[in-house]
């Protein structure tokens, strides 16, 4: 379509500067010369093919394209909506304006959905395994209150790394690929990571081709051959390499690349690619590079708007060619919107500590000389070690100095263990845990109690682990568990200990502090009568996770009038659903005839359990994620 446009603006489009959506729509500012025309447009392929081995030419594509007049866009509703005098916007004129001032921003950066990329916006950071952070910026029109706005957002993600190959795999496998042949294990884990990667050829001088990463040989680089000719004639790729290019090919060992055809596989070596520049890593970030990437991303309000500000000022929207053609004009100050700080609530605490209750000031307080309104219980509990840090003399301490931390606080809390610390290796973590757990229940089984909490010591980088031991006690043993990083064991602060003995309290069923308006019933909408608040959203799965289900969560609370204690139900369901399914549900049964049931109705049963009445109003919070903003 640029091309088109570069040929043919000024002599069959009348000098309109057209805006196009990427896929079936073309719009443009007033009507062109025809209601109906055919282009021809030639483009030359940007990745080669190989042939027998050798470089076959690059080759021109021919692409018909058909314009025809499809409607005019109704701005009626637009100019109403702008004047005030209709209370939304439509959807259409508001879609064409937005693929407008997308036109430039995709020529100048690498875009991902609604949002732009380059490595110039800011300073690259490194991610590990090849990976790197670009800065970008979301953009898209939005209407609100004031009118049409721009909403513009500072954003990070990872891109490939454009490195030789050679180091990309150095890094992908953290050590020297030269010292030692790869593993199978090795050549899976490359093969995921170049499959569908844009590669380079550096053996050629400044004749970069390109070419796109198919797969792995299984054979190393010296034990390859292709015949060169339609005689029979055959060549190693060591020969082929050193004859045509004069290039000598060090990593031997290692395999090729396969680029091109599956079913005409062509070689190059990992030593003469070099990885494009500007491709996006789609696929899951380990933990390293999403710890990495979150340091890049987090920045104070003041730094982010000063980067929004600047952003602004470089895309420079009043030179903007298309906003020209169409008439759009942005203002470049921020929006200035009238707000009120809201006076903090009072929260109530336990009587019996000195401080009853107290005033948050700018959102913070702390538990000193407060205590629990209700403490929770912990008559057996136990402490698993993941990490090899920690020795077990530590640990001891650990536990106890939180044992205090929970009585101090209010907790009805055991102060010795069931058993002694247990160190443990992260790879043995499901023998290890139930194990563990097996051992506490033989001891406390016969006087009839449970294991009322697991306190967990994790080493501070632990991968998948936190996720494996939480899985492990939530679906199998059913266990409460709390886990703590090991630079926290040592640390060991008082601060940490009361904010970890929060969690333990609420995760029992105890309550750590509760409304004062709430016990003197002045909270509008919620005091006057029985109420239920339920909060409820999907969490969909990263992008890449196609098989993947969305995880839908509804909480609701379950007590009144203080609406502090929440239950959750959590459901998998369909990939990328944001409608909750297992919301209300209905099926026939054999016996009972039709029978609903679903989430909403099993929080409201247990309202009824918890408050002895049933609820005379719901209030539903509903978490809605559209287009990456919160709604």
């Amino acid at each position: 379509m640029a091309e088109l446009v570069r040929l043919y603006r000024h002599s069959q489009l009348d000098g309109r500067l057209p805006a196009y959506d990427g896929r079936k729509s073309l719009y443009t500012a007033g009507p062109l010369p025809f209601p109906s025309k055919t282009f021809e447009i030639t483009l030359h392929d940007e990745e080669e093919s190989l042939v027998g081995g050798q470089v076959a030419p690059r080759h021109e594509r021919q692409f018909r394209v058909v314009i025809k007049f499809a409607a005019r866009a109704d701005l009626h509703h637009l100019a109403m909506f702008l004047a005030g005098r209709q209370p939304d916007a439509p959807q259409e004129a508001l879609q064409v304006l937005d693929i407008v001032l997308r036109e430039l921003p995709t020529a100048r950066y690498s875009p991902v959905g609604r949002s732009f990329y380059s490595p110039n916006l800011g300073r690259r950071q490194k991610l590990g395994d090849g990976l790197e952070s670009w800065r970008g910026f979301y953009q898209s029109i939005r209407p609100t209150q004031m009118g049409l706005s721009l909403n513009i957002d500072m954003s990070s993600t990872a891109f490939i790394e454009p490195l030789p190959v050679i180091d990309f795999v150095a890094q992908l496998l953290s050590r020297d690929i030269s010292v030692r042949p790869l593993s199978d294990s090795d050549r899976v884990k490359i093969k995921k990571a170049l499959r569908g990667v844009k590669v380079e050829v550096t053996h050629r001088g400044n004749m970069r081709r390109k070419y796109r990463i198919s797969g792995l040989t299984s054979q190393a680089t010296r034990e390859l051959s292709f015949p060169v000719d339609d005689r029979g004639t055959v060549k190693t790729v060591v020969q082929y390499f050193l004859e045509t290019y004069g290039f000598n090919i060090q990593h031997t060992t290692l395999p090729c690349l396969q680029v091109g055809n599956q079913q005409r596989p062509n070689y190059l070596p990992m030593e003469v690619c070099k990885i494009v520049e500007g491709q996006r890593y789609s696929k899951r970030l380990n933990e390293k590079q999403i710890t990495a990437l979150l340091k890049v991303t987090c920045q104070r309000p003041q730094e982010r708007e000063k980067d929004i500000l600047q952003t602004v000022h470089h895309n420079a929207y009043y030179e903007d060619p298309y906003a020209q053609e169409f008439g759009i004009k942005i203002d470049e100050r921020l929006a200035s919107v009238e707000a009120r700080v809201l006076p903090p609530p009072r929260l109530k605490y336990h009587d019996s500590g000195r401080e009853k209750d107290v005033l948050p000031r700018i959102g913070q307080w702390n538990m000193m000389n407060k205590k629990m309104v209700n403490g929770g219980r912990v008559s057996h509990w136990a402490c698993i070690n993941f990490s090899r840090n920690v020795q077990d003399s530590a640990a001891r301490v650990f536990c106890h100095e939180l044992a205090i931390m929970c009585q101090i606080s209010g907790m009805d809390f055991a102060p010795e263990p069931v058993l002694p610390p247990l160190t443990a290796r992260p790879e043995h973590v499901e023998r290890a845990l139930k194990a563990r757990y097996q051992d506490a229940m033989n001891i406390i089984r016969p006087q009839g109690r449970e294991l009322d909490l697991l306190i967990v010591i994790l080493p501070d980088n632990n991968g998948s682990l936190y996720g494996d031991l939480k899985r492990i006690c939530e679906t199998d043993l059913g266990l409460v568990s709390q886990c703590c990083l090991t630079k926290h064991v040592f640390k060991m602060s008082k601060q940490y200990l009361a904010n970890v003995a929060l969690k333990i309290n609420v995760k029992v069923g105890g309550r750590n502090t509760v409304l004062v308006d709430a016990l003197t019933r002045r909270i509008p909408l919620v005091s006057d009568r029985p109420t239920i608040i339920f909060g409820a959203d999907v969490t969909h799965p990263h992008p890449g996770e196609d098989s993947s289900p969305s995880i839908a969560a509804v909480v609701a609370s379950q007590d009144w009038p203080e609406v502090t204690k929440y239950a959750g139900l959590v459901s998998a369901q369909a990939h990328r659903q944001e409608l909750i399914q297992d919301l209300f549900k209905v099926w026939q049964d054999p016996q009972r005839g039709t029978v609903t049931g679903g989430m909403i109705k099993e929080l409201l049963i247990s309202f009824k359990r918890a408050t002895g009445q049933k609820p005379q109003r719901i209030i539903f919070y509903r978490f809605l994620s559209l287009l990456g903003h919160v709604w």
